[in-house]
Order: C-alpha cells, then structure tokens, then sequence
C-alpha cells in the first residue's frame, strides 16, 4: 500500500484512516457566524470523498475576529447545534471533524473575495474596527488597528478557551490554532508587524507568549481531542518571521501538548516576496518534521496523487492539507487510490463505480 492511504496514530484517542487531510478554507458563506446550507453539503461530500480528517475553515472565536461578515463563528452558545449536526455527519463516514480557530487581526473587516476582497472601513455597512498587536495596518490605504491593550489580550484568551470549550461540545475531535497567513496569532509572531514594548514584544520569548497563553488557554477544556496549529513558516520578507524562529517555537509547542505541525508561509506582510511553484512550502514542513521530531502537514500546490506519495516518501511531511484540488475535486481520495494502486473501501452506494464497469 501506498504511504498516503496508511493509517497515522496522532495520539491513543486518534488514528487517521489515510495522510489527506482538507485543509482549511473559507466559504464566505456564513450569516452571524452559523452554518449555512451550503456549508452541509460542501464538507460532507469531501467526507464521503474520502479524506481522513476535515479542518473546518477559519471559524472566528469573537464576532471581531472574522476576515469577512460571511465567516463562521463560534462567539456563542447558540451557534454549536448546528455545528453538531455537522460533526455527526462527517462521523458517519469514519473521517474527523476539525476545525480551525482564529482572529484576524488588522485583515479583518473585508469584503467576500466575489465582492472586491478589500477592506470594509469601520463607518461602512459590514465593517468594524480591527485590532492587532500593534497599530500598523496591513496596507498603507487601510484603517489603522487599534493595538490591543494588556487587559484586552487577556480577555480574548479566555474568548479563545470559551470557543474551544464550544467546539468540544460542538463534536470536534481537531482543534487547530490559526497562527499563519498573518492573521492575529501571526502579527504578534512576526517582528515586522509586533513592535510593542511590553511583554507580548521585542524579544522572541515576548513574541511567542500570546500564542502559548492561547494553548494553555485552551488544554483547560481539551480531554480526548487533539490540538493542532497552523504557521506560517516565514514571511518571505527581511528581518521577518523566519524558519529559525518556527522550529525554536514548534518545539516549545511540542512540550505544551500541541501534537500536529500544520505548515504553511507568508501572509503577513504586503510586500512580501515568494516565487509561487509546485512544492514551495514543503521543505519548511520537512526542516521542521526533522529538527523538532513531530507530526507533520505539509500544504500549498499539492495536487497530484503521485506528488503528495513522493513527500510522505521523502520523509518531507507525514500529513497532506489539500485546499484548492479538494475545491475541484471532492473525490480526490477515491481518484488518488486508484492511480496508486490501492484497493480502499467505497462507500456501498458507490460501489458499483469503483472499477469502471458498465454494467
């Protein structure tokens, strides 16, 4: 059998059934932060497609979170019974409810990407004053962030651990922390976006301390589920975020109980620099699989059957996020199998498809 259609032990509680993975993405589909319809029908059929674990799309832990007013939330109680019923669906078809919790920061408060994608001033219709570790916006044209206050990070890790508590409820065995593509967690990492003074800045120990305060936040809640994180392994700028910095913090991260290393790069900063080609991200993924010795995702431009066996081959990762290629593909799984010769189990309804019989 093929390495991608192995099982992976991610703890005593968790066996994935094979290495794919639906990474997170957003579906600006959301009112108020509930589950739409659509949201049903989109992640069920990749369950029936045949991944091993779906990673809810970015899933805002306060209202002010949000990149857009069509994100999900999950700020209150009355938002987990449907999450409920979406986790129980995704059960059915042996594949693991995740989902990814996240702020922001200065890049919300934007438009659906269908609609412009810019930012929504404050004073306009769906627009709200963002907040970030320091007053500096993304873009030169956009709205100055409120840099949050000692007081204000403290009670937004208490939000972070209530919308934890909420996703336990909610059914979610994954809990994954948004700390990539320049999003809050992000711009306190990042040196080119965090320049306050006080403990949450400057040094390395400073710039990591809301991201661990966040996964000590939330192992208060956590019993049977598993913790996972998504970074942004550089910021493909000078005197940015930098691999280095990624493997001393996964590290710690590692010792804190946060068991799944989901990689990625850039966001951060607009003037960013990356040569976009097949395989960008993955030899960040494979340093820190390497140097830090854990489980490991690799994600970004993945979308090959015989690409994603190559890296698990290699060693490079031990998981594969597909984003864009499950977007045109649900069955992705089913399709990947058969090119790699694998003989796995269909679903009985589709059963009769498998071989490519007319009969």
């Amino acid at each position: 059998m093929s390495k991608l259609f192995q099982q992976i032990k991610i703890n005593d509680r968790i066996t994935l059934k094979n290495r794919i993975i639906m990474a997170p993405m957003c579906q600006y589909s959301s009112e108020d932060g509930f589950l739409d319809d659509w949201h049903f029908q989109h992640y069920i059929s990749r369950a029936v497609g045949g991944v091993s674990a779906i990673i809810l799309e970015a899933t805002a832990v306060v209202p002010e979170g949000r990149i857009s007013y069509g994100d999900l939330g999950i700020w209150k109680d009355e938002q987990i019974e449907s999450y409920q019923k979406l986790t129980t669906e995704i059960n059915k078809y042996n594949c693991v409810p995740g989902i990814q919790l996240a702020h922001a920061g200065r890049k919300a408060s934007t438009e659906k990407p269908w609609l412009g994608h810019g930012e929504i001033k404050s004073d306009e219709e769906n627009g709200w004053q963002t907040v970030s570790s320091s007053n500096l916006p993304f873009n030169e044209t956009d709205e100055i962030p409120h840099e949050l206050s000692i007081t204000e990070i403290k009670e937004l890790i208490v939000e972070w651990g209530e919308a934890t508590e909420r996703a336990i409820k909610a059914g979610f065995q994954i809990l994954e922390i948004h700390g990539a593509h320049g999003y809050l967690v992000h711009q306190f990492l990042s040196p080119l976006i965090n320049s306050r003074t006080d403990k949450y800045g400057g040094s390395f120990e400073n710039r990591i301390r809301f991201v661990l305060e966040i996964v000590l936040e939330m192992k208060k809640f956590i019993t049977t589920e598993s913790l996972w994180i998504r970074l942004s392994a550089t910021d493909w700028a000078e005197n940015g975020w930098n691999l280095e910095e990624t493997i001393k913090l996964c590290k710690i991260l590692k010792e804190n109980g946060v068991e799944v290393m989901d990689i990625s790069t850039g966001g951060g900063v607009s003037h960013q620099e990356i040569e976009i080609k097949k395989n960008y991200q993955v030899p960040f993924a494979s340093a820190i699989k390497n140097e830090v010795g854990c489980i490991t995702g690799a994600v970004g431009l993945i979308f090959e059957s015989n690409q994603a066996e190559e890296i698990l081959q290699n060693n490079e990762a031990d998981l594969i996020f597909l984003a864009r290629e499950l977007l045109r593909d649900p069955y992705f799984a089913l399709h990947a199998a058969k090119e790699l010769g694998d003989d796995i189990k269909w679903l009985p309804q589709y059963e009769r498809a498998k071989n490519n019989h007319y009969s």
